[in-house]
């Protein structure tokens, strides 16, 4: 797989495009009038592997909260604007990273300007971005629907509002909850634009059908060379969204860190409580950051093999269990030792 290659754009302390890595973002939902709320979320998030966090400013109190957040944040924090350019210039003021808005429902050609030029002024760039949801009523009406082709138009329009105002420190975003919809409209994007990509399936659903959905929307992009930054949207616990979005990003090759995880699925041959087994494990690695490969199989017999590509693992059978290494048996021990024994020989490593 070879990157589709776009801009290098700076957001804070990161970058977004380019040779930069591929990087994972949530949004708070927490009140952004409450700080103290909303930082506690975007740390918990950090721990988690949040490399970028959004807030959302719908009024001057949220805006003037940004002021006691901010510096206190140490990964870019992005404002979230809909149609109030007051907003956004406060929030530009009290010292964000970067600006989430829709050029076109800002305020007008003057408004725009005036926002260009203070993000240029402050090296902040911005995220256009299209929703299938608020698609222009001309767009739609041409169309019929919202299709691929309208909201690359809508993203397009918005790209030349800025242009027109000299700003080109622009990230794209074009969101669609169909997932194939979703797809279509980045690949038809990414030949007209060299501007970096912000990939997500908008309103994907809860944590098990969001995060199907998210893994093949971005997950297959990302196999295409597309994206340059990700945020998995559920219904739920932001946390859970930088989980699902790491695991898109190890899935597809782009994050080198933190364990990889396989089991085996459970059958008549399963003689131990493997799904308890394999909770554990996972539980207790989760915030590792050792880069290897742990497998938890059921078979003692089939096991070791099938798992020989993991750096580490273990199989269990009637009462005992085995514990390998590249698929080479090294230890045998009792069903109540195998998860304690596991760790400790990967802590080892």
């Amino acid at each position: 797989m070879e990157r589709v290659q776009t801009r290098k754009i700076k957001v804070g302390n990161t970058f977004i495009g380019g040779d930069s890595k591929v990087t994972v973002q949530s949004m708070t939902n927490t009140d952004t009038r409450d700080p103290e709320a909303t930082l506690a979320q975007i740390r918990a998030l950090m721990v988690a592997g949040c490399e970028i966090a959004r807030v959302a400013v719908p009024d001057m109190e949220a805006a003037d909260a940004l002021a006691r957040i901010t510096p206190l944040i140490p990964i870019p924090v992005v404002a979230d604007i809909h149609f109030d350019y007051r907003l956004a210039i406060r929030s530009i003021e009290n010292g964000i990273s970067k600006l989430r808005i829709n050029p076109g429902n800002i305020g007008g050609r003057d408004k725009i300007r005036l926002l260009a030029d203070m993000c240029s002024e402050k090296s902040i760039p911005i995220r256009i971005g299209v929703n299938s949801g608020s698609l222009e009523k001309d767009i739609l009406e041409k169309y019929g629907k919202v299709t691929p082709e309208a909201l690359v138009e809508s993203a397009i329009r918005n790209v030349e509002l800025l242009d027109e105002a000299n700003f080109n420190d622009i990230i794209i975003s074009i969101k669609s909850s169909d997932v194939l919809t979703m797809m279509e409209s980045y690949r038809l994007l990414s030949k007209k634009v060299d501007y970096p990509l912000h990939l997500g399936v908008t309103e994907a659903g809860t944590l098990w059908r969001g995060t199907i959905k998210s893994s093949i929307g971005i997950g297959g992009l990302l196999s295409e060379g597309i994206g340059d930054t990700i945020r998995v949207s559920l219904t739920g616990d932001p946390i859970e969204e930088i989980k699902a979005g790491r695991e898109i990003l190890k899935a597809t090759g782009h994050l080198k860190e933190g364990i990889e995880f396989v089991s085996c699925p459970t059958c008549g041959r399963t003689q131990i409580d493997l799904i308890g087994i394999a909770n554990q494990v996972e539980e207790a690695l989760k915030d590792s950051k050792k880069h290897i490969k742990v497998a938890v199989m059921g078979c003692v017999v089939n096991g070791p093999g099938e798992a020989r590509e993991a750096d580490i693992g273990i199989a269990g059978g009637n009462g005992v269990g085995l514990i390998f290494k590249k698929g080479m048996i090294i230890r045998k021990v009792s069903e109540a030792e195998l998860v304690p024994a596991l760790l400790a020989e990967i802590e080892k490593l």
